[in-house]
């Protein structure tokens, strides 16, 4: 199977999460809501399913520049590797701030930032949109030589190694290390929204380009983290928008084909002095009350993490053989993936008078899937089509339960 270090690694990124769990448990220091670390999830989920079609477009536009353009076709070894890891890095810091100092590219990684907690679930928090703004960055590895082999399996360790420092449960790594590498400290500061750690340490694995470029805080105090402007919700879709919606608003309202290039193009919250000026980040005081509209009751929070845990199934197994399944199936399935991550948000803000309807249209969606492909010849096996069949039906009853004692009309 031909997969990126991200994918094989999916069962250990849980089984940190469990044992990240099992501390909290133990020093009952608390950093996990269900809500938040599903939602993480469910924009990671996105993320990796979109980033089947899209990573196509890096990949691709990375190996039509090494074919045609690279000055050498440098061979691969441990050397260039080496090498590789390094620049790699390089060009992610650079590729990490424009995104932060730009407007329309923080559109592409405010999703990474947005979640008001810090723990594991929040490295898997990713955008599905930043891939279109980020990878020019990276051309000047295809132009040098090296190998689109090597450029996939050091992005992915590079996403890898940024996994572990995604927690509030490890202080201060030795000083030699938290002077070269990136750590749990340094990145606490990032995920910041307080005025002085904002747009600080881009780091991915060396944090040694922050210091050599002015981009580098130390870590005073445990920061608030989250997005100025917080997101309110748990939908992951929305949080992929959210901030182009705004932007785009923002645009149309412009006076000017220069001030219109001017909201895009500059730092987040710049606007014009008619649409109010530069909006200043807001001071997070004692009396700042993180978004948490939960889901009416436990039940309902029961009934969510099971259909999420089988939802992960689902996931799991199209990206382990998406590149083995026909476009048709794959559309089906990436369909059914993200409105169900869009329905648990929706369940668990409690927003909805059509929360029935769309629950039950997301049950019923894959039997009939099934159905549909069988009649189009697709070798579906009976059993597949039944079990899918009993789930909705089993689960459809629960829900219509639930619906009618719990939730808001």
């Amino acid at each position: 199977m031909d997969l990126s270090p991200v994918v094989i690694a999916i069962p250990m990124y849980f089984t940190l999460m469990g044992i990240e769990l099992v501390v909290e448990s133990i020093t009952r220091r608390r950093t996990y809501r269900l809500n938040d670390a599903i939602t993480n999830i469910n924009a990671g989920v996105v993320q990796q399913i979109t980033g089947t079609f899209l990573e196509i477009l890096k990949i691709g536009v990375y190996v039509f520049v090494y074919e045609h353009w690279a000055f050498a076709h440098l061979e691969r070894n441990w050397y260039t590797f080496a090498a590789i890891f390094i620049l790699w890095d390089f060009c992610y810091y650079w590729d990490h701030r424009f995104q932060h100092v730009i407007s329309l590219f923080w559109g592409g990684h405010s999703v990474h930032h947005q979640s008001e907690e810090y723990n594991l679930s929040v490295a898997l928090r990713q955008s599905s949109t930043s891939v279109l703004w980020g990878f020019p960055v990276y051309l000047p590895l295809a132009l040098i030589g090296f190998s689109p082999i090597q450029f996939a399996i050091v992005g992915g360790l590079n996403l890898l190694y940024q996994f572990w420092i995604h927690t509030e449960h490890i202080n201060l790594m030795p000083r030699w290390f938290e002077y070269i590498f990136n750590t749990p400290s340094h990145h606490r500061v990032h995920h910041g929204r307080d005025i002085k750690y904002l747009d600080k340490n881009y780091a991915g694995v060396f944090i040694i380009w922050d210091r050599m470029f002015g981009s580098f805080k130390q870590e005073e105090e445990r920061p608030n983290y989250g997005v100025t402007k917080p997101l309110k919700s748990w939908n992951p879709v929305y949080a992929n928008v959210a901030h182009y919606v705004d932007l785009f608003g923002a645009v149309k309202k412009a006076r000017s084909l220069g001030d219109g290039l001017r909201i895009l193009f500059m730092p987040p919250g710049w606007y014009p002095a008619y649409l109010g000026g530069f909006q200043q980040a807001p001071v997070v005081d004692a009396s700042y009350q993180k978004f948490d509209n939960k889901a009416p009751t436990l039940a309902i929070n029961v009934y969510i993490l099971v259909h999420f845990l089988i939802s992960l199934g689902v996931t799991s197994y199209y990206l382990f053989n998406n590149q083995h399944l026909d476009l048709t199936v794959k559309i089906i399935v990436v369909v059914w993936i993200v409105f169900t991550s869009m329905i648990f948000g929706f369940l668990f803000e409690n927003r909805s008078r059509l929360l029935l309807g769309l629950e039950l249209v997301r049950l019923l969606y894959l039997p009939v899937a099934l159905l549909v492909l069988a009649q189009l010849n697709y070798p579906i096996d009976p059993k597949l089509t039944i079990g899918a069949l009993v789930y909705a039906l089993l689960s459809g009853g629960a829900f219509v339960f639930l619906e009618k004692r719990f939730f808001t009309k």
